[in-house]
């Protein structure tokens, strides 16, 4: 079967589009044959080993312990494993998928979800990972609420958009922050107000939020605080500073340092991959309540500019791979 593959850490370099063996379910997995695979941002850090912290919790001290990338997919049940109880073969399914970037991938059963039949294969690979984390991030961290005034710092990508649209179905006031390309999107999601972050200093304006979702950013925490109402909460969503041992996360530990001795509420969030809350986000887009916002359908040849362009933020939403 082809795959994307890497035997090192690097860049895009080190993925090489390859013909590798078929997998074999193991005790209590399904293989699944890949109609579609989503893009986030632990792909790259999968592929790069940073920050170096990342190597220290099992995924390969000099090398990825797991060759093939991409981790969310839908697909079809082509066979099953020993113990298998929830599926069979044929049976379309989604969910939390290692070495999705591929024709076929080995994956237990537990991590999947039915797919429903209102969602297009494309749409449901978009939702485990990044839907999830917003879900989390905005309700389970945010606590957020009717009322609320919300902002959310990278609006337009694929944590972004969900967590916009999350806030407002509370009844929130979201402010979003993104790229001039992308306002007009996440204006569409329902966002009150889109703020262009290469036009101006966000942290400099006068207005105070209640809640904000840095998605992957990089401001200080001092700038940050600075734009949080009394009593505000913010909630820190990975990182991608340029740091090789700790990378972002030496943000979420200084707020985690700070904010017993604060007003504010400073937060990081390590996201939980949970069914359960797959199953509920996966419910408010049947009922047309989340919409996953995709930036494109690619080949897997194309997956090394594809993570290219996702680092230099030039993707809106979730950007979707088929083999």
């Amino acid at each position: 079967m082809k795959a994307v593959v890497q035997n090192r850490y690097g860049d895009t370099g080190v993925l090489a589009l390859r013909e590798i063996p078929e997998p074999e379910p193991g005790e209590r997995e399904v293989l699944v044959r890949v109609a579609a695979a989503g893009l986030d941002a632990g792909v790259w850090h999968l592929m790069t080993g940073l920050p170096l912290l990342l190597r220290l919790m099992g995924y390969g001290l000099r090398a990825p312990r797991i060759a093939v990338r991409g981790r969310e997919a839908a697909g079809r049940v082509v066979a099953t494993g020993p113990g298998v109880t929830r599926f069979k073969a044929g049976d379309e399914v989604f969910g939390y998928c290692e070495s999705a970037f591929a024709e076929y991938a080995a994956v237990p059963e537990d991590r999947l979800l039915p797919r429903p039949a209102g969602l297009t294969a494309e749409q449901a690979a978009a939702l485990p990972i990044s839907a999830v984390t917003a879900l989390q991030a905005v309700r389970d961290r945010g606590r957020v609420a009717a009322g609320m005034r919300v902002l959310v710092i990278g609006a337009g990508g694929g944590v972004g958009t969900y967590a916009v649209q999350l806030a407002v179905a509370t009844g929130a006031r979201v402010t979003g922050v993104c790229s001039t390309g992308k306002t007009e999107q996440v204006r569409s999601l329902g966002a009150e107000t889109v703020l262009d972050y290469t036009a101006e200093d966000i942290t400099a304006r006068p207005e105070r939020y209640d809640l904000i979702v840095d998605t992957g950013g990089s401001r200080p925490l001092r700038g940050l605080r600075r734009m949080l109402a009394p009593g505000g909460t913010l909630v820190i969503v990975g990182g991608e500073t340029a740091g090789r041992l700790l990378g972002g996360t030496d943000r979420v530990l200084r707020a985690a340092l700070l904010s017993p001795f604060t007003r504010h509420r400073l937060l990081g969030l390590m996201a939980s991959e949970r069914t359960e809350d797959l199953a509920y986000v996966t419910g408010l887009a049947e009922r047309g309540e989340l919409t996953p916002v995709l930036s494109g359908v690619h080949p897997l040849a194309e997956v090394p500019e594809l993570i290219d362009r996702f680092r230099a933020g030039a993707l809106c939403g979730k950007a979707i791979v088929v083999p």
